[in-house]
């Protein structure tokens, strides 16, 4: 019953699948060459042959949003799977030994959540120059704190339970013990962040290319997208909007289905 009334679930997994279809799709296929400029085909309306329009350099939209999909699950995979596999370790290790190397390393978790985060990968891209690589790192560098937190949270509340303590008695070495005994009784909360974080990731890629700081030319980002629609938006809506659209599906459908999976792991439900 719980399962058939997660309505956020529901509407997660669809915009979510959506999008990993587009992905998979542009692996293999697009209507045609993402960077082919067709200058007396430019600004055309949504028809039969461009479903989307085309945009000012003659580009078809359609087949740019789709090879857009690449860009943002590339980026929002690599850089939450640097947050997650970080921010636990490191969470982990706070939480499990505690004292004085707990203090050490939260205090560092503190310093890096005082920046704001857009703030924090602006200064790192501007260092180490703007690319696909470097937002992917950047982003990830941004989210290790949550991660952090929750992994600390999690493995400082079950150190003392009596299945841990069994373990020890038996002879487990610590890195069994926080890793086959603990952590997989904090991924739950873990995986719920990652989604969300996805969500975050996306539309932090999205903002950097906007500001020209993200994914470069000739590589399709939705963010660029919209940054170049902008100037067009009363002579091509179609432009401004296919992005937009796909940044809104992408934040949306993570988010729900974060929120779903978390209704679904509530005991209070």
């Amino acid at each position: 019953m719980k399962f058939k009334r997660n309505f956020n679930l529901y509407i997660g997994v669809f915009l979510v699948t959506i999008l990993l279809f587009l992905m998979i799709v542009s692996l293999f296929y697009t209507p045609y060459d993402i960077n082919e400029m067709v200058i007396k085909e430019r600004f055309q309306g949504p028809s039969i042959k461009h479903l989307m329009g085309t945009d000012n350099f003659g580009r078809d939209v359609l087949s740019r949003i789709i090879k857009g999909a690449q860009t943002a699950f590339l980026v929002g995979t690599v850089s939450v799977g640097v947050s997650f596999l970080f921010g636990t370790v490191i969470g982990a290790i706070a939480g499990y030994i505690g004292g004085w190397v707990d203090e050490i390393i939260m205090r560092f978790i503190d310093a890096l959540m005082a920046f704001p985060s857009i703030l924090l990968a602006l200064v790192f891209i501007a260092v180490f120059g703007a690319s696909t690589q470097n937002t992917i790192i950047a982003i990830g560098i941004r989210g290790i704190p949550t991660f952090a937190r929750i992994a600390r949270s999690g493995f400082m509340q079950y150190k003392e339970f009596e299945f841990v303590k069994a373990a020890k008695s038996i002879g487990a070495g610590h890195l069994r013990i926080m890793f086959i005994h603990i952590l997989p009784n904090v991924l739950s909360p873990l995986i719920i962040a990652a989604s969300m974080g996805f969500a975050n990731a996306v539309l932090a890629e999205a903002g950097l290319s906007y500001l020209g700081l993200g994914v470069q030319p000739p590589e399709p980002s939705w963010g660029r997208m919209l940054k170049e629609a902008q100037n067009y938006i009363v002579k091509a809506p179609w432009y401004t909007l296919a992005p937009g659209i796909m940044i809104t599906m992408s934040v949306l459908g993570f988010n729900l289905l974060g929120d779903g999976i978390r209704d679904m792991r509530d005991p209070r439900e």
